[in-house]
């Protein structure tokens, strides 16, 4: 850093009052050892808020700060600067007047950067200020993900995907590939991750390869660059690559697995194709190999609820079911309770298809019915192994459900799932499998049914008041609204704009009384036996919702949409 360029950065930090001396010598240190700009060093260091330090930096500039979520940028504004320049140097164009284009930086005091943007748009250029996280995240919602690396392919006219390149537990962080297929994959999952997404999905339409995010169990379609159906085919074969499937099949279904590390946090990723009219649909489903486990206390069960459910699974023997639709957390609770369980004096063997979160102290099998390897040959086994404990992924057939009833009436404790809608239908799934009414009433303990609900953003979330009318025709308990307030979502940058942040559980727990014994035996209706759980105290999926919606966990309308069939 030459000396005059030294005395002028020292003056305009002087200027803007909020670092003295000393600091001012210590971030022009750091700036020359970094190679990194002043800005950066002010954010990463922590000296003021990003935010404040450009703010400063525009009135003594004559220039001025803005907030990019605010602004509306017309597309031919956005095509006046290469997409190469816009990532790499991490500016924004943001309008076109009076034949100069206004850009949004967070660099001011780069010399050389109102040079290299000139050059690279063709025609004057006016330096506007913003935040790097705002600058960034414009990026992707204006350009899309990946876009420099679709923009580089494009000049390069590349199509090609690189076979030899598997990535096979490689930390992405550390990835610095050219630009390529390979690099754009990994971007998709990269930020997939990041916004805490449990499925990718790559969806082949007429004009576009469509990618959308499951996030807190809501599909969102992720901004993509428009050229991007151009490498559909190249997209498609590098994620099967990495999956060790076969690119040349694309008439036939395939199932294959990725293992990589993210943020060095292990991840194993279940990929499936799908031959459709525009080509092969891809889904990507993440699984993240936690260390640590959700807790029996931290799933969110009412103290009722809780306390059934740790007294049912400190039981010596008897059947411990989990029902729900698929992503209803039904893995996650049944971990829950394993890991509660999971002493040296207990001997725990679980079943699984797949092994989703490995547990230290435990014996997993993967169920392989490619070679025969099936939930119902698993579980005979086991019960020549000595187990305390047996978990089976999933009850699906009668040969199952019977070795199950097996093992509890012989003093095993067993754990399983089942999709069924609420508490009372398990057993009406059972015995429609075929397994006799007096041993489904003799080995099942208790049967808990359980959702998912969005969990509100406690930054954004605002007081709501809903129509009497409205609320009366969903069955919310008028009688318990006395001071309660009931909260709906905003959306703020916290919470990527939908109101939520993370999900939780709702629960129906169902103790299997000697009443409802009796209804089991003589085949009683579902609903009967609903009634009767309910009059012995049973809360149900809804009630344990409105439950959550007074507590100011969620909204109404989250509680309305995945329990409906429960109402």
């Amino acid at each position: 850093m030459a000396a005059e360029s030294s005395t002028y950065l020292s003056n305009i930090l002087t200027k803007t009052g909020l670092f003295s001396d000393e600091q001012i010598a210590l971030l022009l240190d750091a700036a020359r050892e970094n190679d990194a700009s002043i800005a950066d060093i002010v954010a990463r260091d922590g000296y003021v808020p990003e935010d404040v330090f450009l703010e400063a930096m525009a009135k003594i500039l004559n220039s001025r700060f803005i907030k990019l979520n605010a602004l509306t940028i017309e597309q031919d504004v956005l095509d006046r600067l290469p997409t190469k320049a816009v990532f790499q140097y991490n500016v924004i164009p943001v309008a076109f007047e009076n034949g100069t284009l206004q850009v949004a930086c967070n660099d001011p005091l780069n010399t050389g950067l109102i040079d290299a943007l000139r050059l690279a748009a063709g025609t004057r250029v006016r330096l506007v200020l913003s935040t790097s996280d705002d600058i960034a995240k414009a990026a992707k919602k204006l350009y899309g993900i990946g876009a420099e690396t679709v923009d580089k392919m494009m000049e390069d006219n590349r199509f090609e995907v690189a076979p030899e390149e598997i990535l096979a537990h490689v930390d992405l962080n550390a990835l610095d590939q050219e630009a390529s297929v390979v690099k754009f994959v990994n971007q998709i999952i990269w930020e997939a991750c990041q916004q805490g997404a449990t499925d990718i999905h790559f969806e082949p339409m007429e004009n576009q390869l469509r990618i959308r995010y499951r996030v807190d169990g809501v599909l969102h379609q992720t901004p993509v660059p428009s050229q991007l159906n151009r490498f559909q085919a190249a997209v498609i074969s590098r994620i099967k690559v990495m999956a060790n499937m076969d690119i040349a099949e694309k008439r036939l279904p395939m199932d294959g697995r990725i293992g990589l590390r993210v943020q060095g946090e292990d991840i194993d990723i279940r990929v499936s194709t799908m031959p459709t009219v525009y080509g092969e649909s891809v889904s990507l489903r993440l699984l993240q190999r936690r260390s640590e486990f959700i807790g029996l206390t931290d799933l969110g069960m009412s103290d009722r609820d809780s306390a059934l459910i740790r007294k049912a699974i400190h039981r010596p023997n008897g059947i411990i079911l989990v029902t729900g639709p698929t992503g209803s957390g039904k893995s996650t609770s049944l971990y829950a309770y394993l890991h509660e369980l999971n002493t040296m004096d207990q001997r725990i063997m679980t079943a699984e298809e797949p092994i989703e979160y490995e547990m230290a102290g435990i014996n997993q099998v993967l169920v392989r019915p490619e070679i025969g390897l099936t939930f119902a040959k698993i579980l005979r086994s086991f019960l020549r192994q000595d187990p305390d404990i047996i978990m089976v992924g999933e009850i699906r057939d009668l040969e199952t459900a019977e070795i199950a009833i097996q093992a509890a009436l012989t003093g095993h404790l067993v754990f399983s799932t089942l999709h069924t809608n609420d508490a009372a239908g398990a057993f009406t799934r059972l015995l429609d499998m075929g397994v006799e009414p007096f041993l489904v009433a003799s080995s099942v303990e208790t049967i808990v049914a359980q959702r998912l609900v969005r969990i509100l953003c406690d930054s954004c979330k605002r007081p709501v008041e809903p129509e009497a009318s409205f609320l009366k025709s969903v069955g919310f308990p008028m009688d318990r609204l006395d001071g309660s307030v009931i909260y709906g979502q905003t959306g703020c940058e916290k919470c990527r704009l939908t109101g939520f942040h993370g999900r939780g559980g709702i629960f129906e727990v169902l103790h299997v009384t000697d009443s409802i014994e009796s209804l089991v035996i003589r085949r009683s209706a579902m609903n009967e036996i609903r009634r009767k759980g309910i009059k012995e105290g049973m809360c149900t999926l809804r009630d344990d919702g409105w439950n959550k919606v007074l507590a100011g966990i969620t909204t109404i309308e989250e509680v309305i949409r995945v329990t409906e069939e429960n109402n």
